[in-house]
């Protein structure tokens, strides 16, 4: 395995938010002499692509793998989970943030139903929010959740009961993180992201997702934003201005740590880079109009590798200034470096194209 030129993948990563293949054409025969034959530049085998495409870190050693598609919908959303879909088992938990009232942004209700349909025993589970808002009580939450379509299966306000602890092992924020108590209710864990800025993190990937996701909304959303006194902030505006920055992205990274952990290899992440406004879900329908293209689906065993693709392909990706500028001025990429210190993942990766 070679690796290409940040030039090059520039290339491929550009091809691919066009929806190219970008991958491994290892084992198809005729896939190269084809493509070669129109012109169009290939690789034999997917690139290898880690933080350096962003942080400007080179990192030595294995590769994670991290299954690409060009296409939006169902069916290749189920595509892609049946390459990392082999240890889950019994009670499954979807991760999925099902947004504030008639949110623009959020994953298309067809989509994940299609895609829960093909889960066995399978729920989706959110938790309550710290700021006041549609979601800050859970009847408010289940309310919200009518609204937005997510009606066709069982939805799990995780926290409805209370919380439960789990131990961060390494930090050095956090010993243990609140979460929803019904979290524990589950022997697997599906983590569908829609991947997008956010106006504290610079973006929500699939760490994000957990680590905020699956917190409690009274105790443990304050414990992983250092607000552990003092009034509610009243919404998304309010929390965006708590400076916190690099320390909020290395407290995100234990919290998610402590899911990560509870669920060891049971857990697996999709990330869906749609939509892609600079402002959360959360936002509802006060969000920026995305500026950036769709770019298409990512999945992984790999917390830290499909988070760093998918923010790779941004970088790659055309008229990404405003995405990009939300990330930086955010400090977002913190949340790579930090899962890689606290040993979370891999962020070097062979983007595989399943198309």
């Amino acid at each position: 395995m070679e690796n290409v030129s940040r030039r090059g993948f520039m290339k491929l990563a550009g091809a691919a938010a066009m929806g190219a293949a970008v991958g491994s054409f290892t084992g198809m025969k005729g896939a190269g002499n084809m493509a070669e034959a129109k012109g169009i530049p290939i690789t034999r085998q997917a690139p290898v692509i880690g933080s350096k495409n962003v942080t400007g870190e080179k990192i030595s050693g294995t590769k994670a793998k991290v299954y690409f598609t060009g296409k939006i919908d169902a069916e290749h959303l189920i595509k892609l989970y049946g390459h990392i879909n082999e240890e889950i088992y019994g009670k499954v938990a979807i991760k999925l943030h099902t947004g504030e009232k008639n949110g623009p942004n959020i994953l298309p209700r067809d989509m994940v139903k299609a895609f829960q349909a093909q889960i066995p025993d399978s729920t989706i589970v959110e938790t309550n929010t710290m700021y006041g808002g549609d979601r800050f009580t859970t009847e408010g939450h289940r309310e919200t959740l009518a609204v937005n379509g997510w009606t066709f299966c069982p939805v799990d306000i995780l926290d409805e009961e209370g919380d439960v602890n789990l131990p961060v092992r390494g930090g050095k924020w956090l010993k243990e993180v609140a979460m929803g108590g019904h979290l524990v209710n589950y022997d697997s864990l599906v983590v569908l992201t829609h991947f997008k800025g956010h106006a504290m993190g610079g973006f929500g990937g699939s760490l994000k997702n957990i680590a905020i996701g699956c917190a409690s909304g009274q105790h443990g959303k304050r414990q992983v934003h250092a607000y552990l006194e003092g009034p509610m902030p009243f919404g998304p505006k309010e929390l965006a201005e708590m400076p916190l920055k690099e320390e909020l992205m290395e407290r995100m990274a234990e919290s998610a740590k402590a899911t990560c952990d509870y669920f060891g290899k049971h857990i697996v992440f999709l990330n869906v880079l749609r939509r892609m406004s600079v402002d959360c879900d959360c936002a509802g329908v006060s969000a920026a109009e995305p500026t950036i293209p769709d770019i298409g689906m990512l999945a992984s065993t790999d917390i830290l590798a499909i988070d760093q693709a998918s923010c790779d392909l941004v970088w790659s990706s055309p008229k990404n200034h405003d995405l990009v500028e939300r990330i930086e001025s955010r400090h977002g990429l913190r949340q790579l470096s930090y899962m890689r210190e606290l040993g979370m993942g891999n962020p070097q990766y062979e983007l595989v194209s399943i198309d």
